[in-house]
């Protein structure tokens, strides 16, 4: 019999780059929030764009894209985050990329769908064996936690 536990080695390279890219692009995001377009720039934004409740969504999508981006890099709290991090990109198709149509070139959401999926599958699948979810946390969480 097979331990099913874990990924393979292989598989769990896999999750690790594909955490690392999706990861440093979230955290690139929020971090473009925060320091770039400021907190107050981004509350104008969402304002414009007609995000409800401007002033309490924009810090928190900002926060959850740069914090949770790391810890999505390092593989820490992976489930949690990427469902998170899928939420927040549900919304922003719903609110701001649908109506432009898929192309991201045109405003659209295709990249946002894109991110929101991979945020998505590593919700379901975990951090793999490359992660401080499996360093720190094997055993001491629940799994649908690590």
């Amino acid at each position: 019999m097979t331990n099913t536990s874990a990924p393979s080695p292989a598989a769990s390279l896999g999750l690790l780059v594909l955490r690392v890219v999706v990861g440093a692009i979230f955290a690139a995001h929020g971090a473009q929030k925060i320091f770039e377009f400021t907190l107050p720039g981004t509350i104008e934004s969402f304002t414009a764009m007609g995000v409800p409740l401007p002033a309490i969504a924009a810090p928190i999508v900002a926060f959850i894209e740069f914090g949770g981006g790391i810890l999505l890099a390092l593989g820490f709290f992976t489930r949690p985050i990427g469902i998170l991090l899928a939420i927040d990109m549900i919304v922003a198709i719903v609110l701001v990329h649908l109506a432009a149509g898929p192309w991201v070139g045109d405003g659209g959401y295709e990249f946002v769908a894109v991110l929101g999926a991979a945020a998505l599958a590593l919700a379901l699948i975990g951090a793999g064996r490359f992660s401080f979810d499996r360093a720190l946390l094997r055993g001491r969480v629940p799994a649908w936690l690590a």
